[in-house]
């Protein structure tokens, strides 16, 4: 198995930044490191046993009713993953919030489920799947870095900044705690990937 076509979710067709998939959540759980990385291990974890599933049983799904079964297996590993976190996590599924629960509506979990699993085999599904889910979690890591450390001097909650630069006059950027501010961060990556990568340019 050649594993390098799997990569693609991890730089030149990664789901955000890119594919411009699963950006709300993307904005709404990352002003902080914990919340962001648990939202990567989440969405990669329904990603990827979903399209397992799937892919196992893609032949015997009748066309017409696809979507709901689709639907059904999505919601039910949702709502293991809800469960989990509140036994075991509750601060952060609390940080969390709904969050969890609308993993069910990512484009990127019903659209790998849609274009890889139902046309090829379990094992290269399940790959499939949890490539898209670090490719997403890369991103929101990425972004919840720089609004954490700019917005609070802080990361994973201690403290980074060190008090003696509060003492000369510094001051944590409060705009960094804003989701609109994990837009223009998401904006840049953009920027940067498709001036390294010209094969993303579009043609003019």
């Amino acid at each position: 198995m050649n594993i390098r076509k799997y990569l693609g979710p991890l730089n030149k067709n990664n789901p955000i930044t890119v594919q411009v998939l699963g950006v709300c959540s993307a904005l709404a759980v990352t002003a902080q490191m914990k919340p962001a990385v648990v939202m990567c291990l989440a969405v990669t974890v329904v990603c990827g046993i979903s399209n397992l599933i799937i892919s196992l049983i893609r032949k015997t799904i009748p066309n017409r009713i696809r979507i709901i079964v689709q639907l059904v297996i999505v919601a039910s590993l949702v709502i293991i993953v809800d469960q989990f976190l509140q036994a075991y996590f509750y601060e952060i599924s609390k940080m969390l919030s709904v969050f969890v629960g609308l993993i069910i509506t990512n484009c990127i979990i019903m659209g790998r489920l849609e274009a890889f699993a139902l046309a090829n085999k379990p094992v290269p599904s399940l790959i499939d799947g949890l490539a898209n889910g670090f490719g997403y979690g890369i991103v929101l890591i990425i972004v919840a870095f720089f609004r954490e450390l700019l917005g609070s001097g802080t990361l994973w909650n201690y403290q980074i900044i060190p008090a003696s630069f509060y003492e000369y006059g510094y001051l944590n950027n409060g705009l960094m705690t804003l989701p609109s501010m994990a837009l223009i961060i998401i904006g840049i990556m953009i920027w940067i990937q498709r001036t390294k990568e010209s094969e993303l340019q579009e043609k003019q």
